[in-house]
């Protein structure tokens, strides 16, 4: 499954925003402890990773890009699917060699997968010596002094709290274009297959004025886009210790998009049940406020996301999209999650599915067969029932069908201009720059006068399932 999904053009755009794993960037300090970060899996992740990196520079350590000659290693960790730790675990074995040849070498779990197994990664995991979950992060200093002195060292308290408001992460391999930054952490939803409410703890909002302090520092070293992250942003709410001032996730948006029209703002992910009209008048009405909505489906039928527990209904999921482009436009980007062989699907649940995708017809998506998770509601109620070569038969339809409709999307666009942001030069060649639109296309054109970080006004004229091609005009 893995391998089909990468080779599709589709999820080359996600691809290239939330790599497999990062690593950091070279600032050494003479003298100091240099770290090395990979980190797996999805946005919030990538976000939590600038927060380590900032946690440990104020306590002295530095940042490598080079891993041989790393004293500490970090994986962060995510949990979301098998496949996903089993990635960490074989990384895991490849780093024993590292071990062998520095004997001083630590390494570390953090995130997600460190929240789900706990000590069990120190007992089965010979060679890892810390274990971090993701609101322990102000506490490494203190783990990796305990490590030091031949402990193991753990901490995986869930904080109700806990949002790292007051920390200034460290952008790593940033492109000094586009940022993420993180509005709250945790999930209340409690989907019947999801870890998230498990791995991450409780939802909490992080202080708005925080929020639009950091965005306003972004812009001011010259980032051009920030994307607002959360597993939920749409139930954002934030209020002071008194009550006196309290702000949604309309308002939070609304409030960071005023700080410059030249400043982009993204923004995921989006529940059904919480995208309220309020956020969709309130992008309609910011040219800056990018038309582009994540809003995961999971599955085209009711019954099906009644077991997932999903609290919505595939008429309410659709009532959702017909407000998106009555109050945004029909080319306002739309993409989605949709997982096949939930426990119990039917061959009728899954054309309901297929049916689905064909009423909305997303621009790309994340497609995925159902991977049981230990400790689920999912796992402890329903059997995952649906052999493996029904969930391969019915993924391959829904990826060839998304497919289709990711290129039928893109030849929408033939012959229209759209604006821009350049985030580099184009991974074929030096000559061709390439950036996004609005509704978050990749589009590819030659270079002309033009360079990263600039807006340009650019006529598609031809495209593929997953990118855009077009010229300056």
């Amino acid at each position: 499954m893995t391998s089909l999904i990468k080779d599709l053009d589709i999820l080359t755009e996600v691809q290239t925003l939330v790599p497999e794993f990062k690593t950091t960037p070279e600032e050494n300090v003479p003298g100091s402890r240099k770290i090395y970060i990979e980190t797996y899996g999805c946005q919030m992740n990538y976000s939590d990773s600038e927060i380590v990196m900032a946690v440990m520079q104020q306590n002295g350590y530095s940042s490598t890009s080079n891993i041989e000659s790393a004293d500490l290693i970090l994986l962060n960790t995510c949990s979301i699917r098998d496949n996903a730790e089993q990635k960490v675990r074989s990384r895991l074995m490849h780093l024993k060699g590292f071990k062998r040849r520095n004997k001083n070498l630590k390494i570390g779990i953090l995130g997600c997968m460190a929240e789900r197994l706990k000590s069990k990664l120190i007992d089965e995991e010979k060679m890892v010596d810390l274990v971090v979950g993701p609101d322990a992060y102000r506490d490494l200093p203190n783990l990796l002094n305990e490590v030091d002195e031949g402990q193991k060292a753990i901490n995986v308290f869930l904080s109700r709290e806990e949002t790292y408001a007051d920390i200034e992460p460290v952008r790593l391999n940033s492109n000094g274009i586009s940022a993420f930054i993180s509005i709250m952490r945790g999930c209340d939803n409690m989907c019947s297959f999801c870890v998230v409410p498990y791995t991450r703890g409780r939802e909490r909002s992080r202080d708005a004025h925080s929020i639009i302090n950091e965005a306003e520092d972004m812009f001011r070293k010259g980032y051009k886009e920030v994307t607002l992250l959360g597993q939920n942003v749409d139930s954002y709410k934030w209020s002071s210790d008194n009550e006196t001032e309290k702000v949604n996730f309309a308002e939070l948006l609304e409030k960071v998009a005023l700080i410059n029209p030249d400043l982009r703002v993204r923004f995921s992910t989006s529940h059904p049940k919480d995208m309220t009209d309020d956020v969709l008048h309130i992008m309609a009405k910011y040219e800056n406020i990018c038309k582009n909505i994540h809003l995961p489906a999971q599955s085209g039928s009711s019954s099906v996301l009644e077991r997932m527990h999903r609290t919505y209904t595939r008429e309410w999921y659709l009532d959702r999209i017909k407000a998106i482009k009555s109050i945004l436009g029909e080319e306002c980007g739309i993409s989605t999650d949709t997982i096949v062989g939930f426990c119990g699907e039917t061959e009728e649940e899954h054309l309901e599915t297929l049916s689905l995708m064909s009423a909305v017809k997303y621009d790309y998506g994340y497609m995925f067969a159902y991977s049981e998770r230990p400790n689920t509601p999912a796992a402890k109620k329903y059997a995952d029932d649906i052999e493996e070569s029904i969930k391969q038969k019915r993924l391959t339809q829904i990826i060839n069908l998304q497919s289709a409709h990711s290129l039928e999307r893109n030849k929408q666009r033939v012959g229209k201009t759209y604006k821009v942001l350049i985030e580099g030069f184009s991974k074929r060649s030096v000559e061709h720059l390439q950036g996004r639109t609005s509704d978050n296309k990749v589009i590819v054109f030659p270079k002309g006068d033009k360079a990263s970080g600039m807006y340009a006004h650019v006529l598609v004229t031809d495209c593929t399932a997953g990118t855009l091609i077009g010229k300056l005009v």
